[in-house]
C-alpha cells in the first residue's frame, strides 16, 4: 500500500460517500486516538488527525476497511480489501481491537436489542440518560463517560448481553478477553525477566520497621486561620525520608478507581461526578439517602474486591453534620460517625486497599453560631490521628493501617442552604474547578491553593458565610490524580 500524508481533497471525496451511519462508526472508531477532541464531524476529524500526524494513507484505508466501504477502497485509494488485510497483519492498527470489536457487536443488534440494552443499563446511567432511540454506539459511549465500559472492563456489556439471550455476542467479548489477557501475561512475563531498577519502595519499607516511621505522622493544616501560602505541605524527614520524597503513587489502572459520592443535599452530585468521571474514576452517586442507608452504602463500598484492580479510591461526603459526623435526610440525631466512614477504608478493615491512596472529600453544613469566629479553638476535622488506641500487632504488611489517607473537611453554617442563591459549596466548587484544571500537580500542592481560596472568600465575608477547611494526610508519596 502507498503511504505518505492524506490531502484535503481526499478527505473531501471520502467524507462526501459516506452516509450518517458510516460516519458515526468512523467517529467511535478514532474516539481513543483522537483523546480529549471530539470532533462534530468526520471531515473535521479526518482533517484533525491528518493535522497531528496521524492520518496516513494507509490509516485512512483501514478506516474504510473497518466501515465495510471496500468499494470507496477500489475507486478512491486505488488498493483493495486483500492489500489492507494484509498490511493491517504486518502494522500498528490506527484503531484499537476494542473499538473493533463493539462496533462488530453494535452492527449485530437489531433495534430491539438497542432498546432493551438501553433499559437493562438504566440503574447505571440513571433514568433517561440515554433516550431510547439511540444506537448501540451512543449508548458505548455514555458507559464509557461513566466509566462503566473499558477496553479491560467489559463485565457489564457481558451480563446485558446475556440478559438479552445473546450468547453469541457474550462469546464474542469472552474471547477478545481471553485474548487480551493473555497478550498482558506475555507482556509481564517479559518484564519480570528484566533486571529491577529501582529499590525505592524496599528502602522505604525498611525504614518503616524501625523506630518512628512505623506510625503515620498525620500533616494537618487547617484553612480559616492561615494566611495564603504559595507553597506545598511537605512531611517532615520522620515520616518520609527525604532522598525518596519525589516517589509518586501509582495511578495506571483504568478507570483509578472507584468514587463514591454521597450527597444528603443535593447541590453537588451532577457537577462532581462529571470532575471525577473526567479524572478517570468509576463513579457512583446516592443522592438523598438516610443514615442507615449510609452505612449499608459505605459498608458495601468498603468490601467490594474490584478496590485490588483499582490504584486509589475517593470518597466524597455532603451532608447537615458537622466535624464528627453526618446526617441522612432522616436527620437522625446522632447521624452516622465519619470516624466509622475512614475505619472502613483502613489497611486493616480494607486490605484491598492498603498502600494506595484514599481521599475523602467532606462538606457539612451545622449550626454553628459565632463559634465559626473563634474556629482556632475547635478541633478542626475528625481526630484521626485517635482512631486506633490499641497497641499495633505484629504483621506482615510493613505500610501501617492508618497510611495513605488524605481527608479533607469543609464545614459551614447551614444558612448557606437557605439561601436562594445558593447552588452548591463553593468548597466543592472550587476542588472541582482545580482538580479538572491542573490535574498533572501534586493533590496537596492543589488543595494548598484551595485554601488560600477559601482564606480570600473568608476575609471579605460574615461569620455565617464563612468556610471551615482542614487538611489532614498520612501520604507516604506525591500523587497525581493522572495516569503518568
Amino acid at each position: 500500500m502507498a503511504q505518505g500524508p492524506v490531502s484535503a481533497e481526499l478527505i473531501h471525496q471520502v467524507e462526501e460517500c459516506l452516509d450518517e451511519d458510516e460516519k458515526e462508526m468512523m467517529l467511535f472508531l478514532c474516539r481513543d486516538v483522537t483523546e480529549n477532541l471530539t470532533p462534530p464531524n468526520v471531515r473535521d476529524l479526518l482533517d484533525s488527525l491528518s493535522e497531528r500526524g496521524q492520518l496516513s494513507f494507509d490509516a485512512l484505508a483501514e478506516l474504510l476497511y473497518r466501515v465495510r466501504r471496500f468499494d470507496l477502497l477500489k475507486r478512491i485509494l486505488k488498493t483493495d480489501k486483500a492489500a489492507v488485510e494484509d498490511y493491517l497483519r504486518r502494522n500498528p492498527h490506527l484503531v484499537s481491537d476494542y473499538r473493533v470489536l463493539l462496533m462488530e457487536i453494535g452492527e449485530n443488534l437489531d433495534q430491539n436489542d438497542v432498546s432493551s440494552l438501553v433499559f437493562l443499563t438504566k440503574d447505571y446511567t440513571g433514568r433517561g440518560k440515554v433516550a431510547k432511540d439511540k444506537s448501540f454506539l451512543d449508548l458505548v459511549i455514555e458507559l464509557e463517560k461513566l466509566n462503566l465500559i473499558a477496553s479491560d472492563q467489559l463485565n457489564l456489556l457481558e451480563k446485558c448481553l446475556k440478559n438479552i439471550h445473546r450468547i453469541d455476542l457474550k462469546t464474542k467479548i469472552q474471547k477478545y478477553t481471553h485474548s487480551s489477557q493473555e497478550a498482558r501475561s506475555n507482556m509481564n512475563t517479559l518484564q519480570t525477566s528484566l533486571p529491577k531498577l529501582s529499590i525505592k519502595e524496599h528502602l522505604y519499607n525498611s525504614r518503616l520497621q524501625n523506630g518512628r516511621s512505623k506510625e503515620p505522622r498525620f500533616v494537618e493544616h487547617h484553612g480559616i486561620q492561615r494566611k495564603p501560602v504559595k507553597t506545598s505541605i511537605q512531611e517532615s524527614g520522620a515520616f518520609l525520608p527525604p532522598h525518596i520524597h519525589e516517589e509518586s503513587y501509582r495511578m495506571q489502572s483504568k478507570p483509578l478507581g472507584i468514587c463514591l459520592i454521597i450527597d444528603c443535599v443535593g447541590h453537588d452530585a451532577e457537577y462532581l461526578q462529571e470532575t471525577f468521571t473526567s479524572l478517570g474514576y468509576r463513579v457512583c452517586s446516592f443522592l438523598f439517602p438516610g443514615s442507615r442507608d449510609i452505612a449499608k452504602i459505605v459498608h458495601k463500598f468498603a468490601c467490594m474486591p474490584q478496590h485490588q484492580d483499582y490504584d486509589s479510591f475517593v470518597c466524597v461526603l455532603v451532608s447537615l453534620g458537622g466535624s464528627q459526623s453526618m446526617m441522612g435526610v432522616d436527620q437522625v440525631h446522632s447521624g452516622f460517625s465519619l470516624d466509622c466512614v475512614k475505619k472502613m477504608f483502613t489497611g486493616d478493615t480494607c486490605p484491598s486497599l492498603r498502600g494506595k491512596p484514599k481521599l475523602f472529600f467532606i462538606q457539612n453544613y451545622e449550626s454553628l453560631g459565632s463559634q465559626l469566629e473563634d474556629s482556632s479553638l475547635e478541633v478542626d476535622g475528625p481526630a484521626i490521628k485517635n482512631v486506633d488506641s490499641k497497641p499495633l500487632q505484629p504483621r506482615q504488611c510493613t505500610t501501617h493501617p492508618e497510611a495513605d489517607l488524605f481527608w479533607s473537611l469543609c464545614t459551614a453554617d447551614v444558612s448557606h442552604l437557605q439561601k436562594p442563591s445558593s447552588s452548591s459549596s463553593l468548597y466543592l466548587q472550587k476542588l472541582s474547578q482545580q482538580l479538572k484544571r491542573d490535574r498533572k500537580r501534586p493533590l496537596v500542592d492543589l488543595h494548598v491553593e484551595l485554601m488560600d481560596k477559601v482564606y480570600e472568600w473568608n476575609s471579605r465575608v460574615s461569620s455565617k458565610e464563612k468556610y471551615n477547611l482542614s487538611l489532614q494526610h498520612t501520604l507516604r508519596k506525591k500523587l497525581i490524580l493522572s495516569p503518568t
